[in-house]
This record gives structure tokens, sequence and C-alpha cells, in this order.
């Protein structure tokens, strides 16, 4: 199959590195990704023949996660990190055909999804894409407050969805997770999605993107100290709040390897 290379300002892309963006959107099968995308994509497909399965059951966890957010924990502002480049149903999409008046704030640094993502909501007025570095949460709240589009005073729903895998343990996310969730009100609810060994793990294949890991159970579970679970809790992506169509855990392995999470912070 021939591909035609996204459109790029020069000097603003390492084409000698594979990025965690545009893999995934080639494993997704989009159109915006370059060779060593495709290369690194081949690469998890091989070790990994469901990855396809897996990629698709982890947009559909967040869209019910963002029903969940404003049908049902009624919040009207949501923060997604590290959302990737703009696919079909995205968080603004989900959140709208519940209530079309949520703010939906969109936060990467990849310079392809920001153009990509601002071109696709610039009729938007109720959703803004902000650069910034989920490494760097103190400044990334400045930047998304100063987009008039997140008010700190008032609940909202922070997305973290298959990003925190690839922040290192070196650069503690914990602390990170813990830094963003104490500038957050009361009510405030955090999704995480991430990445699990179920033993035995292809984490190897993860270090071709660059960075990441996979954690155990117990250490992404520590991204939620001080939240109050919502149920069913920590789960596999296709245990939490199922659709009449998700399919069982047991339809490909690919399912054992990603799990996810909704917390609220109380008062």
């Amino acid at each position: 199959m021939q591909h035609n290379e996204p459109s790029l300002t020069e000097g603003t892309i390492d084409l000698t590195k594979p990025n965690v963006a545009r893999v995934y959107d080639y494993l997704l099968g989009g159109k915006d990704h370059f060779a060593v995308d495709r290369a690194a994509g081949d690469q998890i497909r091989k070790a990994m023949p469901g990855v396809q399965i897996g990629v698709e059951e982890q947009r559909a966890v967040l869209r019910r996660a963002t029903r969940y957010l404003v049908g049902e924990a009624g919040l009207r502002q949501l923060l997604d990190i590290g959302t990737g480049l703009p696919t079909v149903n995205n968080v603004h999409d989900v959140a709208h055909s519940v209530d079309p008046g949520v703010r939906v704030t969109y936060v990467d640094n990849d310079p392809i999804v920001l153009s990509h993502a601002r071109a696709l909501l610039a009729n938007d007025t109720a959703t803004v894409v902000v650069g910034g570095d989920l490494r760097r949460p103190e400044e990334l709240l400045d930047r998304a407050q100063l987009m008039d589009n997140l008010d700190l005073r008032e609940p909202l729903g922070l997305i973290l969805c298959g990003i925190l895998h690839h922040i290192p343990d070196d650069d503690d996310p914990w602390a990170i997770v813990g830094e963003l969730v104490a500038a957050l009100p009361p009510g405030s609810h955090v999704f995480i999605q991430h990445l699990v060994d179920p033993g035995g793990s292809l984490s190897e294949e993860l270090r071709g993107l660059g960075r990441g890991r996979y954690r155990h159970r117990d250490e992404i579970a520590r991204f939620f100290t001080g939240l109050e679970m919502v149920e069913p809790g920590l789960v596999h992506v296709t245990d939490w709040r199922p659709d009449p169509d998700t399919p069982s855990l047991d339809y490909d392995p690919a399912l054992l390897f990603a799990v996810a999470g909704l917390a609220r912070k109380p008062a």
C-alpha cells in the first residue's frame, strides 16, 4: 500500500525517530505518519497480531468514559492531555453529543497533532487546542487557563488516555499526576488508560517507540491515590462499563494489555 507523507514545516519534525501519536494513527488506519512510524507499527503488529483490536478498544473506552463524565458526573469542562491525532468520535464529538455547551481543552506536544487539531476545530468555539508537555504540569495548566477555556474554580474531567505509560519512572509520573490532581477543584474526575504487564510483557516493543513501559496493576493504581474510584474500579478496558457490542476479554490476547479506571476527587 502506498502512503503519502503528511506535510510539515522543515525542521519541526525528527523523522529519524517514531512518534507515539503517529504510530497510533498508523495502527488505527489513519494517514498522518511517516516511514519510521510505520516500521515501528509493523514491529508491534508482528509481536502482537491483535494490536488493532487493542487500539480500537482504547478509543472505545475513552468514548464511554467521556459519556460518563458529561452525562453522569455532570461535568461541563474536560481537559484531555496527550490527545493524539484527530480521529472519528473524538472527545469533543462525544461530549457535545451529550451537551453541546461542554468546553473541551486538548493538550499535546506534537506539531503535527497541533496543526491537524487546530485546523479541524477552527470553527468550534467550545473546543481549543493547547501546546504543552505533561512533564511540566504547572506550565501546562497555565497555558490552558490562558486560552480562557479552563476554569479551575469549577470541577472538570482530566483525561490521561494512553499517555502515562510513555512517561518513564525517572520522570516520576506519579508526582506529575499528583500535581495535576492537587490543582483540580473537588468534584473533578480523573480518567486513566494505561498499558499493564500481564506477565511475560512485550515492553521491548514499547521501548521501540523511544520511551515508556508496561506497568503492574499496583503501580497504575498509585495514580489514583487520594481519589474515590468509580465502579467498576481499575479493570481491563473492555470491562470498564462495556457497551452491548464491546468484545469480551477473551476475544483477543491483546485486550489483556491495557486497563482503565476513573476516580473522583473528594471534598
